[in-house]
Formats: C-alpha cells, sequence, structure tokens
C-alpha cells in the first residue's frame, strides 16, 4: 500500500528551514560565522585562480598562433627559395647536358665536311 503523500505548505518549509539554522546554531554556534568567512574566502580565491588560468590560457593560446603563423610563413619563404635553387639547378643541367654552343660549333662543322 502507498502512504498518502501530502505537500507541505510553505509556511512548513521556511518553518523547516529555521529549525535548520537552530540546529547548526547549536551544533557550530558561534564558529559559523568563521567558518563561513573561511568558505567565501576559498571562493574568492578560486574564482581568482580560475580567472588567472583562463587570462593565461589565452596569452598562450595567442603565442602559440602567432608562432605558428611566423612558422608558417618561414616554411612558405623556405620552400620558395629550395623552388627558385632546383629551377637554377635544373637550368644549369641543361646547359651542361646540352651545351648549344658547342652543339652548334660541331653542326657547322659536320656541315662543312660534308660539302667538301
Amino acid at each position: 500500500m502507498k502512504k498518502n503523500q501530502t505537500e507541505e505548505p510553505i509556511g512548513n518549509t521556511s518553518e523547516a528551514a529555521s529549525k535548520i539554522d537552530a540546529i547548526k546554531q547549536l551544533i557550530f554556534g558561534e564558529n559559523i560565522q568563521a567558518y563561513d568567512s573561511e568558505f567565501e574566502a576559498v571562493k574568492k580565491d578560486i574564482l581568482t585562480k580560475k580567472q588567472e588560468l583562463e587570462d593565461l590560457i589565452d596569452e598562450v593560446r595567442k603565442e602559440l598562433l602567432q608562432n605558428i603563423d611566423n612558422l608558417s610563413t618561414d616554411i612558405n619563404i623556405r620552400i620558395t627559395n629550395l623552388e627558385n635553387s632546383f629551377n637554377d639547378k635544373a637550368e644549369s643541367l641543361d646547359e651542361k647536358k646540352l651545351d648549344r654552343k658547342l652543339l652548334g660549333e660541331l653542326l657547322m662543322n659536320l656541315g662543312e665536311k660534308i660539302s667538301k
């Protein structure tokens, strides 16, 4: 069987709260204010530390983003330099493999020999 539950009127709730306050006063006495002030001090300290940590996280995030940007720029510059160096070397190899001036002279000599 279920017991009938009746809702407490609002007045009974305030009576219960006052009874709890009276019991706390009996148990803790005058120390309750000291405990409350210590809890508030700890709470303020935690909030202060939390804000400091959030500020530090934001600062580190900004520094990391800046360093990433700098690194990206540096890498792009190095890649461009490597591409230019590679192109220069490729052109140099083309000239060494096929010395156009020498080939021209050889073809002219060959043409002269054929005509003789």
